[in-house]
């Protein structure tokens, strides 16, 4: 009777292959944001954001996102993701959209760089805009 020879090399392999997948999933299910020290932070896996407020232009609501063209990112089921170009302007565009059915927060800073962003829950979203709204609110009755 043979004996089938085990190889602990490829068995190491998937299983470390497993949990690379298992954190990647991890770092783009959702869309982790913070406002600290004057500034908004959006991480979702590779892409991140640091906006000064000072420098957010203006700030709206959107039922829908613009055709434009990826640079790098991902499309998964309702989720948009990534870095994208203007066909005309030739600015990027940051996706981190966690749900394309609901409305998304345009922000747009520095004059022309626009960034698109959502949560999986509207109410979250919403709760969201106001906060970013009030901070724009109080940065600008402190420049007058």
């Amino acid at each position: 009777m043979s004996k089938k020879k085990r190889h602990w090399f490829w068995n190491v392999l998937i299983v470390l292959t497993l949990v690379a997948c298992f954190f990647a999933f991890l770092a783009h299910y959702k869309n982790w944001h913070k406002i600290e020290e004057g500034e908004l932070k959006i991480l979702s896996g590779f892409y991140y954001q640091r906006i000064p407020l000072a420098d957010i232009d203006s700030l709206e609501m959107v039922e829908r996102l613009p055709e434009l063209e990826r640079s790098s990112g991902f499309s998964w089921l309702v989720a948009e993701k990534g870095v994208f170009s203007d066909s005309l302007t030739q600015n990027k565009v940051y996706f981190f959209v966690d749900d394309l059915a609901q409305q998304k927060i345009k922000l747009v800073h520095k004059d022309s760089l626009k960034l698109f962003v959502n949560l999986k829950d509207s109410l979250e979203t919403q709760n969201f805009y106001d906060i970013l709204q009030a901070q724009l609110d109080s940065n600008v009755n402190r420049t007058e």
